[in-house]
């Protein structure tokens, strides 16, 4: 862990897990005191941490959706209502006619085998 102070909020990066226990689109979930994170490994080697909590349907379900892409952006699709989120920025691409809604997004490194995301304490 390295801890940066930004303001009033310090930053450390933490170490989830080793990228070697990801699977290529398959997501996987992280837990961080009370918080699920849900990890993506995609085909290119990018990194993605975002809240495995769907905000539509309140479940912790969003390591177990669909990936996939519209244009250019990586996304995943909740399992729950099929909403599709941009995983870069966490916003929903397909509302389906609710209010817009994203998930939180968390800073993601790879340092050397492992996974680590910037976490604000």
């Amino acid at each position: 862990m390295t801890a940066v102070a930004a303001g009033s909020r310090t930053h450390i990066w933490i170490r989830l897990c080793a990228v070697s226990d990801l699977e290529v689109e398959r997501g996987r979930a992280a837990l961080i005191g009370s918080t699920q994170i849900a990890l993506f490994l995609l085909r290119d080697g990018a990194l993605h941490a975002v809240s495995n909590l769907d905000p539509y349907s309140g479940a912790n379900v969003i390591s177990r959706g669909i990936v996939g892409t519209r244009a250019d952006a990586p996304t995943i699709a909740s399992p729950m209502y099929k909403h599709v989120f941009d995983l870069r920025t966490g916003i929903c691409l397909d509302p389906q006619g609710k209010e817009p809604a994203h998930l939180r997004v968390w800073p993601v490194a790879r340092r050397g085998e492992d996974l680590c995301i910037r976490w604000e304490e």
